[in-house]
């Protein structure tokens, strides 16, 4: 049985225009402990700020956890769990169809991530009453008019 702390990440990516500028949001919690970061780029894509939201929230932790991620991307959660990611890495950063695979930086960067920690994926439905997941929704598009 693990013996690492249990911390819960709600992520959340946000775009107007798709490219467009951007916002992503995640909240970590660790018990009664939870902090929110968020952030913003001003050319980018909804995929690479629900990526960006994962990133920042595992960057974020300061020793090896158990960590679930909540997530309204079914982009980001499928990839894990649904082998995905694995296929791609292992058709060397490419899709099934053989093009290359976008945003392959951050799913490189997503995957070494993982690596650290023990970590789940769960998918929730955006906009369906999960207050977690309506606060980083609302933080990540907050960050779009910053």
């Amino acid at each position: 049985m693990s013996q690492l702390k249990r911390v819960k990440i709600y992520t959340d990516g946000a775009c107007s225009g798709n490219p467009g500028p951007g916002g992503w949001a995640c909240l970590l919690k660790y018990g009664e402990n939870e902090k929110l970061y968020s952030g913003s780029d001003e050319n980018t894509t909804n995929n690479q700020m629900e990526l960006v939201a994962v990133i920042e929230g595992l960057t974020s932790l300061k020793e090896r956890c158990h960590v679930t991620v909540y997530a309204d991307s079914q982009y980001v959660t499928n990839a894990f769990n649904r082998g995905w990611l694995k296929n791609w890495e292992n058709n060397g950063w490419r899709t099934k169809d053989r093009s290359p695979l976008k945003n392959k930086e951050l799913w490189m960067i997503l995957l070494e991530l993982t690596k650290e920690h023990e970590v789940e994926f769960v998918h929730v439905l955006g906009h369906n009453g999960d207050p977690d997941n309506e606060r980083v929704d609302k933080a990540a598009r907050a960050q779009i008019k910053r």
